[in-house]
Parts: C-alpha cells; structure tokens; sequence
C-alpha cells in the first residue's frame, strides 16, 4: 500500500516537473513580419510591418502551445513611401479602419522537440480565416545578454487575399496569393 502511494505520488510529481508551460513575450528587436506577392510576373513587391507585439505559451514537454501576434497596419513599410500610403489606402489593407492583423495560434505541431508548425486563425480585413505556419527553423537558446531563454523561428505560409476581401489589382493580373513571412524570437517571462 505504501509502496503505491508512493509510486503514484513520484508519478504525479514527474508529470507536474515534465509538463511546464512557459510564458514568452515577442522582442519586436528580433521579430519580423513581412509579406510578397507578385508584380505583373516580372518582380516581386515586398512589403514589411514595423510594429508588432504579441506573446507565446509554449509546454516543450507536452507539445503545445499558444500564440498571439498584433501587427500594426499603419506601420507597413516597403521604402517607398506613395507605395505604403497606397497599401494603407481603402484599397488593401485599410489602415484607417482596420489598423491591426491578429493571428491567434491554438495549436503547435512538433517534429521531434521542434515546433515544426504553429495553426490558428488569421484576421484580415475584419475576416478570420484558418492558417497553418510553417516552420522553416525553430530553436531555444540561453541569451548570454538576457540571461533568459529565448525562442523562436522563421515560419511562412501563403494566404489568398480574396478570401479576406482584398481583391484589388485582380483585373489587372496581380496574383491572389501572398507569401507571409514571420521571423520571430519571444523572451521566456
């Protein structure tokens, strides 16, 4: 009798020191969001948004996770700046009413102790639609200057722009699909 409740008892403790969710916060110094879509067929534009913010709940042992990234419409920057005033413009992403992407990620997908990909839901526009991330790199290291864990990736995806609403340019042969790009390293809290 004793022997089991003990076994039980280092059981349950195993469980509780295995399975130990970690909250993260995004460095927005080392994280990322930009975007590609096709010009005519010759070059590609590419475009990128300056501030964002969001955080990560990560259990490495039991293999899941949460995220939630805010990106500010009204920072997109491609160099050009007729091109971001147009980008922001009623015609794309409508700064002026909506002035935020969120992403929300309910679950992560693992390839052995790496996250491999990151699903949830995308809004754009004021449509939210399913997207799966994928992870092109995930790794966690020691910040020799933070003196905290850090984690993170390069994960993309393509999404179709009509699908949220943003139809502009269509007619004239512009493509629907857009590449996603998030480069993103979180600071363990």
């Amino acid at each position: 009798m004793i022997r089991t409740t003990l076994a039980a008892a280092l059981a349950v403790a195993a469980v509780g020191v295995q399975a130990e969710s970690a909250s993260y916060a995004i460095d927005p110094t080392h994280t990322f969001v930009t975007f590609e879509i096709g010009h005519f067929g010759t070059t590609t534009n590419r475009g990128r948004f300056d501030k964002k913010s969001g955080s990560v709940q990560l259990d490495k042992a039991a293999k899941s996770g949460k995220a939630e990234i805010t990106i500010d419409t009204t920072s997109i920057n491609t160099g050009t700046e007729a091109f971001n005033k147009h980008l922001q413009s009623a015609d794309l992403f409508d700064a002026a009413k909506y002035p935020t992407i969120r992403f929300v990620a309910d679950r992560f997908g693992f390839s052995g102790d790496k996250v491999s990909e990151v699903a949830g839901q995308l809004t754009l526009l004021g449509k939210t639609l399913p997207v799966t991330l994928r992870a092109a790199q995930f790794n966690c290291y020691e910040s020799p200057m933070l003196k905290r864990e850090v984690c993170g990736g390069d994960f993309e995806t393509s999404i179709v722009r009509s699908q949220f609403g943003m139809n502009y340019g269509l007619n004239w042969g512009f493509p629907d699909n857009v590449r996603l790009l998030i480069q993103i390293e979180a600071i363990k809290q």
